[in-house]
Formats: C-alpha cells, structure tokens, sequence
C-alpha cells in the first residue's frame, strides 16, 4: 500500500509528481531543489545557500512523517557542476555528521529551474 505524503513546509511539486510518497516501509522523497516553500522562489547566494535550502526541504518532508535524517538510508545529489563537489560536501556533511546514508553524486546536464543542486532521499521507518 502506498500513501502520497505532502507538507506546506516544504515547496509545491512543480510537476506531476507528489513530495514524497510512503511504501513498504520507505519514504521516497522526490528531488528537491533550492526553492524557498513560502515564496516559491530560488534562494539568493551560492551552492552552500541552495544546498542547505535543499536539505532544509528535505528536513520538512522527513519531519511530516516523524523521521529525521539519521532515517535516511540513501541519498542521491544531482549537481549542476562537480567543481561545486566539495561546497556541496562540506554542506552536506552537517545534515548526516554520524552513521551517513548511501550515496550517489553525478553532475547533470541541465536541472530544474537552472539550479546548482538537486537531492533526493529515501528514508526507513524503524
């Protein structure tokens, strides 16, 4: 059974696709991209500004559901440019500091909305 998971503390959907959606245990929480939830718009500054925006997204979805990112099994980041790798990194690494989740880091063509970063997770319910 699966259940569509949404929360108004993180960005609308700005496609056919939910936020997140809760199946066989799993929260898979589409890619979240830099937008501020209340304006809708692209946060102001460099890669660590949209990355911790981000994570931030990330964090509302995982809270709607009880769930933190120590539940965050695996973890997928799509960049615009891998020289921003390690600005990514370094952001990221604040948001898993103990016991990080799997992960996958690829620079894309071309993301939503021309911006830096994209992150996408899935979370376990213990």
């Amino acid at each position: 059974m699966k259940k569509i998971v949404n929360t108004d503390l993180a960005p609308k959907a700005i496609g056919p696709y939910s936020q997140a959606v809760k199946a066989n245990g799993f929260l898979f929480v589409s890619g979240q991209i830099p937008l501020d939830p209340s304006t809708g718009e692209i946060v102001s500054g460099g890669i660590e500004s949209q990355t911790k925006q981000v994570l931030n997204n990330v964090k509302a979805i995982l809270a709607s559901e009880r769930l933190t990112c120590q539940d965050v099994v695996k973890a997928s980041i799509f960049l615009k440019s891998l020289d921003d790798f390690d600005a990514v990194n370094n952001t990221y690494a604040q948001y898993f500091p103990a016991e990080p989740p799997a992960r996958a880091c690829v620079q894309a063509a071309k993301l939503p909305r021309d911006v830096g970063v994209e992150i996408e997770v899935i979370a376990a319910y213990n």
